[in-house]
């Protein structure tokens, strides 16, 4: 685990762009993708960059339950506005939070994540430790899933809502251990309400109550922080 400290996102954009170039160099096809607030700063160097993916592969994390694709809060909406228009991909994959048979939807998508292994997995991390969406509590074992959302990652979320009553309360998400199947993972955090999760992430014990935690066992993950999100570790 490599902790690289940046003074923003900007620049923790242009370092993790920086890794994506070299993982595609060595032959990468398929990327896991992130939405929210932490990699938007990598969103704007890949589209500013001269990177093709054409003949690339994406899977993303995780998507609302109950939300059209064309929901302005869904994040395949986010994803076409901050990635997919700008740099076009051979095929872009998200669960379909539109589905009727949940239960159909997770071995669908778990599917196409056995049928395209990811080299380099993007991340955040939410307040409470959680990654995609696996909240406190997940096993390590989990793949894909339909999650029952804690109030703190409710509460986190409201923010892009014009109410809290209008933010979902369940989502379908890649488990952890689709996660830890990635060969390479890059985890961006700003700001001093992520530092105690990367505190935990990164030096804690390895706890399901804390999901990051396990990236400790991956043998490459970069994480990109701001000075706030770093805070809490010990020098």
């Amino acid at each position: 685990m490599q902790v690289i400290r940046v003074t923003d996102q900007a620049e923790g954009g242009q370092k993790a762009l920086a890794i994506l170039k070299e993982t595609l160099a060595a032959g990468a096809q398929t990327l896991g993708l992130a939405t929210g607030s932490s990699p938007v700063g990598f969103y704007e160097a890949v589209r500013a960059s001269d990177v093709d993916f054409s003949d690339l592969t994406s899977v993303n994390l995780d998507e609302y339950v109950g939300l059209a694709a064309d929901n302005p809060q869904s994040y395949r909406y986010f994803m076409e506005e901050h990635l997919f228009q700008a740099k076009p991909f051979k095929a872009n994959y998200l669960p379909n939070g539109e589905a009727v048979d949940l239960d159909a939807e997770l071995s669908r998508y778990q599917e196409i994540l056995e049928a395209h292994p990811v080299e380099l997995q993007i991340l955040g991390i939410g307040r409470n430790g959680h990654i995609g969406f696996n909240e406190p509590g997940t096993s390590f074992d989990q793949t894909t899933q339909v999650v029952d959302l804690e109030p703190s990652t409710i509460e986190a979320n409201a923010r892009f809502f014009d109410k809290i009553e209008d933010v979902p309360t369940k989502a379908i998400s890649m488990g952890i251990k689709n996660i830890m199947d990635a060969k390479a993972i890059i985890l961006f955090a700003y700001g001093a309400d992520k530092a105690a999760a990367i505190a935990g992430a990164v030096q804690g014990p390895i706890t399901e109550d804390l999901p990051a935690s396990i990236l400790q066992k991956h043998p490459e993950v970069y994480i990109f922080a701001d000075d706030s999100a770093l805070s809490k570790l010990e020098v």
